[in-house]
C-alpha cells in the first residue's frame, strides 16, 4: 500500500511503499475489543471502599430494648438500616489489571494501523521541528495538512517543544511511539506520524 510523505506545509515530499506486515492486516474486531476492554480495565483504580456494619465504629450496645417501647426492633445503630450504618454489599478495593500476550497486544496495533491506513486516516510528516513551544505554529502545522478532525500526532520520542506546541489544540493528543496503545490509536480519526515515529512503529509492532 503506497501513501505519501508530506511535509509541515502540506507539500508532498515523496512516495512511500508502508509495511504490508504492519499496515496490510485484516481487521480483527473482537481481538481489539478484548485488548481494549483489557487496557480501560487496568486503567481503574479499584480504591472504592466501603465499610460493613462490622466495620463501622461504634453501635456495640442495643439502642433500646426490645419491646414495650413502640418502636421498630433494633440491635445496633450501625445496621446498614441506620443513617451511618455500614453498607451492605458495597464495593472493596479489588485489583482490576487484566494482562494481555503480547503477541495479542501486537496484533491488535498491527490490525488497528491497518485499518486507518486502509480508511485513508494516516498522514505521514516529514518532520516536526519547533525552536521553542508555540501553539499557533502546531496549528498552522494541522491547517497546511488540513486536519480538522480530532487527531494524534505520534512522534518519535518526548519532545518538550513539539508537545507543548500541541497539547492546547483541541481535540488533538500528542504521544510518542513508546506510549501508544490500541486505546490511543482508536481515540481519533486521524494519525498524524513523523517519517522518524512511523520507523520506530514498525520497528515496535511488527
Amino acid at each position: 500500500m503506497k501513501t505519501e510523505i508530506l511535509s509541515a506545509n502540506g507539500t508532498k515530499v515523496k512516495d512511500i511503499e508502508l509495511n504490508k506486515e504492519v499496515f496490510g492486516q485484516k481487521l480483527n474486531g473482537p481481538l481489539i475489543h478484548q485488548v481494549v476492554s483489557a487496557e480501560m480495565a487496568s486503567a481503574r483504580q479499584g480504591d472504592a471502599s466501603t465499610k460493613t456494619r462490622a466495620q463501622v465504629r461504634g453501635g456495640g450496645i442495643k439502642p433500646w430494648r426490645q419491646k414495650g417501647t413502640g418502636r421498630a426492633r433494633a440491635g445496633s445503630i450501625r445496621s446498614p438500616l441506620w443513617v451511618g450504618g455500614g453498607i451492605t454489599f458495597g464495593p472493596q478495593p479489588k485489583e482490576y489489571k487484566t494482562r494481555v500476550p503480547r503477541k495479542m497486544y501486537k496484533a491488535a496495533l498491527r490490525s488497528i494501523l491497518s485499518a486507518k491506513a486502509k480508511d485513508k486516516e494516516i498522514r505521514i510528516i516529514d518532520k516536526l521541528d519547533f525552536k521553542e513551544p508555540k501553539t499557533q505554529a502546531a496549528a498552522e502545522v494541522l491547517e497546511k495538512l488540513k486536519i480538522k478532525k480530532k487527531s494524534t500526532v505520534i512522534i518519535e520520542k518526548p519532545d518538550d517543544n513539539i508537545v507543548k506546541s500541541f497539547r492546547n489544540l483541541e481535540k488533538i493528543n500528542i504521544v510518542s511511539v513508546d506510549k501508544i496503545s490500541p486505546y490511543v490509536l482508536l481515540d481519533n480519526e486521524v494519525l498524524v506520524i513523523t517519517k522518524g515515529a512511523l520507523d520506530k512503529l514498525i520497528e515496535v509492532v511488527a
